[in-house]
């Protein structure tokens, strides 16, 4: 059972208590954490530019290769947009 104060309200539930004296409440931390953060809208992420080059060119050298999408996007800006050019760069390096 929680103590009670002398008027009358329970006392708050404490996570943890200082050295210094200080605790923090769990409802204080709630209230706070909800208006920083739950109450304010979720920032949409941003979507990263449509990529010049073809889906099934980046996916060939992806799956291919073993590389990440950026990586095959630059390897095609690097053949200036030719898979078998692309290819052949990283096949020989």
């Amino acid at each position: 059972m929680a103590s009670l104060r002398s008027n009358g309200r329970p006392e708050p539930e404490v996570i943890a208590n200082f050295l210094d004296g200080h605790s923090y409440s769990k409802g204080k931390l709630e209230e706070v954490f909800r208006t920083l953060r739950l109450d304010k809208p979720y920032p949409k992420p941003a979507r990263a530019p449509p990529s010049p080059y073809k889906a099934e060119d980046i996916d060939l050298l992806v799956q291919e290769l073993e590389i990440t999408r950026a990586q095959a996007e630059k390897a095609l800006a690097e053949a200036d947009g030719s898979v078998v050019e692309a290819l052949r760069r990283m096949v020989t390096l």
